[in-house]
């Protein structure tokens, strides 16, 4: 492995995990998609910041992205405040405005600067190795590097202050207003981090990889696990795990690096949106199936209940005709008598179906709901 390939891997993980932690905040806030208006408005503040200073690497620039992104947030709160849309549509007014704005600025007026469409959509992690940061001669590594390294300490420091204010008001923002915390100053500034961060790595990867990584990990994350100290934890793996997956499957195929690690990220979570232990669709669909069984024998239960030990049991409750009056398919019928059977709830003597002590307390117990 050259030097190169190891600097771009580093670089892609650090920014990785510094747009996942955020990010999992706003899963939890349900606002994913302010990830993305972000992520692209910002774009506005950068082309107004050039065209003041023209200069492409002036810092002035991360300033106009920053005050772009809280000026992005407030738009949309101030929308979301008139009752007249909702969150997702004030979000969907506003960031569209913005960032069509900075293309056509840049298409218009800055043609032969490097703020092409293309590094503004996907980024181009190939060229971070290039752009050096030289200490009195000495060459530390990609700036890249740097840039998004002091922005993940800035992240963990972040949480790691107002993590017990950042878990209440992603959970409970009444009560954390009712016992004397400010929501709305939290939002804010969980929303101006959000923005740091996203101009950050904007450079680097491009909008689109900064919505995946602050999308994909924290929803996968959000998925295998409850505990908020734990989906932090994961989502940085899933992050890190994307990127570095991302970055050998561009390698392999010749194709963009910061496309490929949002689609690894997606593929990711893809995979575990299928396979989560407890959300994941295979285990609702299991779950589904076994409560259907399970509510079928109960009604079974309570069936034979109403009727064992009448008159008409010979034919409510017999193994070839109970289905009739259930309104069940006759095959259905007979799975259902034989996972009763086999959980000690009903037993058959000659031909009927009759209850055990268990199967009576089932069916009592289900009476009482």
């Amino acid at each position: 492995m050259s030097t190169a390939q190891l600097e771009i891997q580093l670089v892609a993980a650090v920014v990785a995990v510094a747009c996942s932690l955020p990010g999992v905040f706003l899963i939890l806030r349900r606002m994913a998609m302010m990830s993305d208006a972000i992520s692209h408005a910002i774009l506005f503040g950068i082309v107004l910041a050039f065209f003041v200073v023209e200069d492409i690497t002036s810092p002035f620039l991360v300033v106009g992205a920053a005050l772009t992104g809280v000026l992005t947030v407030s738009l949309v709160e101030a929308l979301h405040r008139t009752r007249l849309v909702k969150a997702d549509a004030a979000i969907g007014l506003v960031f569209p405005v913005l960032f069509s704005i900075g293309v056509i600025l840049i298409a218009r007026y800055a043609g032969n600067v490097h703020l092409d469409i293309d590094a503004v959509l996907l980024g181009e992690l190939a060229f971070a190795p290039f752009n050096r940061f030289v200490v009195a001669g000495y060459d530390l590594g990609p700036i890249s590097f740097y840039v998004m390294g002091g922005i993940l300490l800035l992240n963990i420091l972040f949480i790691a202050l107002f993590y017990k204010e950042l878990k209440l008001a992603s959970f409970d923002a009444g009560l954390a207003a009712a016992i004397g915390f400010s929501p709305t100053l939290i939002h804010y500034a969980l929303m101006t981090q959000v923005s740091l961060t996203a101009v950050g790595a904007f450079d680097a990867v491009g909008s689109i990889l900064v919505v995946a990584l602050m999308v994909a990990p924290p929803a996968a994350a959000y998925l295998l696990t409850d505990r908020l100290s734990r989906m932090l934890l994961i989502s940085a793996g899933v992050g890190i795990a994307s990127a570095i997956g991302g970055y050998w499957t561009a390698n392999l195929f010749d194709v963009n690096i910061a496309g490929s690690m949002a689609s690894m990220a997606g593929l990711i979570f893809l995979l575990v949106y299928l396979t989560a232990p407890g959300r994941g669709l295979i285990a609702v669909a299991r779950r589904n199936l076994h409560q259907r069984w399970e509510f079928a024998q109960r009604m079974l239960a309570v069936h034979l209940l109403h009727h064992q030990g009448l008159p008409e049991a010979q034919q409510e409750c017999h193994v070839h005709s109970v289905h009739e009056h259930l309104n069940w398919e006759q095959e259905f019928a007979r799975r259902v008598a034989r996972l009763a059977e086999k959980e000690g709830l009903i037993y058959q003597e000659r031909g009927l179906l009759l209850l055990t002590g268990k199967g009576r307390d089932l069916a009592e117990e289900a009476m009482l709901y």
